[in-house]
């Protein structure tokens, strides 16, 4: 599914042709994602002004002038499509300024549109109890190691907890814990303030990669200008079972939550 990097990416790509423009049309293709449409959402954005475009987490903002901001989720395939030459099947949200068509695409239809007053974002169930932005000055070592204090579950499935850190994925998570030398089995609470001290970096490091990269192509993303995502090209670990590691070692898949993960016993101890 998307993550914080692809988000980011799309955030970047709407903005440059979406930002400060009227939306004079907008239309619903169905009824609802995984949840129904926001009843008012044609009425409430028809003819307001874009304000600005940003992200939360795995969330994409757009903000208008009535006071109102759309929030979307690109789900398992999502991802938006700017002037498609024409508006397909999986096109179930399409926006239009004087210049521009916005088409949001879903096949699979696990995302999500909301429609929330701006003054009162915060408070939004799915952003109330979220933990800092990874790429935000709140991510700290000493935070991940209060956070951590005292937990058996592995380090791995804590970084992924949203209540303790906004936006990690499964794809990022493999990836630094792989450059901070963290074996992603090892209980959160055994892990040494020295070692966070290396993987708030790594991680920072991982995402501003991934989102120069434009994120990371695996199945259904692409950017919204239709470019992939080349992070993928520079996976250390993710999706390298059997492989060989940089330190001589070979990477190994596991299962942990439900979800793979990749690392190298070698050099992640």
């Amino acid at each position: 599914m998307p993550e914080l990097p692809e988000v980011e990416t799309t955030i970047r790509g709407l903005a440059r042709f979406l930002d400060g423009e009227r939306l004079e049309r907008v239309e619903l293709r169905r009824a609802n994602l995984r949840r129904p449409f926001p009843e008012d959402l044609v009425q409430r954005l028809t003819g307001a002004r874009v304000t600005g475009l940003s992200r939360r987490a795995k969330y994409g903002l757009i903000g208008t002038d009535r006071g109102a901001t759309m929030v979307f989720h690109l789900g398992m395939s999502g991802r938006w499509r700017i002037d498609p030459s024409d508006i397909g099947t999986h096109d179930h949200l399409v926006m239009e300024t004087t210049g521009h068509r916005f088409a949001l695409c879903d096949p699979r239809r696990f995302g999500s549109v909301d429609l929330l007053e701006s003054d009162s974002l915060d408070q939004w169930s799915s952003f109330a109890t979220m933990g800092p932005e990874p790429l935000g000055p709140d991510l700290t070592a000493e935070h991940l190691h209060r956070a951590f204090a005292g937990r058996k579950q592995a380090v791995k499935l804590l970084l992924l907890d949203q209540r303790i850190v906004a936006g990690l994925g499964n794809i990022y998570v493999c990836e630094a814990l792989y450059r901070a030398h963290i074996n992603p089995v090892k209980a959160g609470g055994r892990i040494s303030l020295a070692a966070l001290k290396r993987l708030i970096p790594a991680i920072q490091a991982v995402l501003y990669e991934a989102i120069e990269a434009g994120g990371s192509s695996l199945r259904d993303y692409a950017q919204p200008d239709g470019q992939l995502g080349y992070f993928s090209k520079q996976f250390d670990v993710y999706g390298r079972e059997a492989e060989p590691c940089a330190c001589g070692g070979t990477i190994k898949r596991i299962a942990q939550g439900g979800r793979s993960t990749w690392y190298c016993p070698s050099c992640q101890r």
